[in-house]
């Protein structure tokens, strides 16, 4: 990743508003770095660099003329393809083209686009979502970039989004999350992600899932540019919240809750080991750690598992045509 890219969205958005680098240099960059990486990663469904230099033109006006239009204008900015995104169709994963309202801007991405950002295309994705690993029967999965050998799991089902950051084609990527859509693929590709408490954000101009738990999430490369996007774009803060202010120099006093045996139970290879070495050190280092029962969990898994996708389907699919 070239250095300009390299740096925080924070130090971007400041040289792009005081004229020091332009949203256009930024999508260059982001395009070179796809055009050296992208065939072999596969991070993209539709990967869009004539949009992307569009989209930076237009920032690089709006700031020529001293205006902001959000935080992220001239951020480069993925999108998992069951967001709509007017001019993008939308496949959410599978071989069929969704129907027309499946196009329409929701929320999060009118104001993703309101602000300005540059948006480089849509990423691949498990098949409506509904899978971990990030495969997909229909087109495969994008590798995960940290293992230049071996093709190894990205994580899901946003699984191009994590592989956008790590490319260099995306500082922001959006992605969506049921039972860890985001929070997976972050982890694995290690990334920072963001999954929203429910109703947060919006979840119109989605393809959802579970409407029970269906969330849209961002991902990012370090947790300060998963707050700063996140400032910006929630809509009960508004795009003048002053994160930096509100950002904690250390963990003292931060709340970190351990949940009951249902989220342990089955892990595999030293994982829970890891993760309770990783709480005992947060705890060492002046975070508060503490259970929190969450009995109501195992009844909200077979919810999701009885199978919301299939209402979906039934409703919506079979209106998707056969050609």
């Amino acid at each position: 990743m070239s250095d300009l890219l390299a740096r925080s969205m924070v130090e971007l958005a400041r040289l792009m508003g005081e004229g020091e680098i332009k949203a256009r240099a930024l999508a260059e960059e982001a395009i070179a770095n796809h055009d050296r990486l992208g065939k072999k990663l596969m991070a993209y469904s539709q990967w869009a660099p004539d949009h992307a230099r569009q989209c930076a033109d237009a920032a690089d006006a709006a700031f020529a003329i001293g205006s902001r239009a959000g935080s992220l204008q001239g951020i480069p900015a993925s999108i998992k393809d069951l967001f709509a995104h007017s001019g993008f169709p939308t496949f959410a994963g599978s071989p069929k083209r969704l129907p027309a309202k499946f196009e329409q801007d929701g929320p999060v991405i009118a104001s993703l686009r309101q602000q300005l950002a540059t948006v480089t295309g849509k990423t691949h994705m498990v098949e409506f979502a509904f899978g971990g690993t990030g495969h997909n029967a229909h087109y495969g999965a994008p590798r995960n970039p940290w293992d230049a050998k071996e093709h190894r799991s990205p994580g899901g089902s946003s699984s191009g989004a994590g592989v956008s950051l790590c490319e260099g084609s995306a500082l922001l990527a959006f992605g969506s999350d049921t039972a860890a859509s985001v929070r997976l693929p972050a982890s694995f590709t290690g990334n920072a992600g963001l999954k929203f408490t429910k109703d947060r954000w919006s979840t119109d101009g989605i393809v959802t899932l579970s409407h029970t738990f269906d969330t849209p999430g961002i991902l990012a490369r370090r947790m300060e540019d998963a707050a700063f996007s996140f400032a910006a774009l929630d809509p009960q803060l508004g795009d003048g919240f002053d994160f930096l202010s509100r950002v904690p120099h250390g963990i003292d006093g931060i709340r970190i809750g351990i949940a009951d045996s249902f989220f342990w139970d089955g892990c595999e290879n030293g994982i829970a080991e890891a993760a309770k070495l990783a709480i005992d050190q947060l705890g060492r280092a002046g975070a508060i750690v503490k259970e929190a029962a969450l009995p109501e969990a195992q009844e909200a898994y077979a919810v999701f598992c009885e199978g919301e996708l299939r209402r979906f389907g039934n409703a919506v699919l079979a209106a998707v045509p056969e050609k």
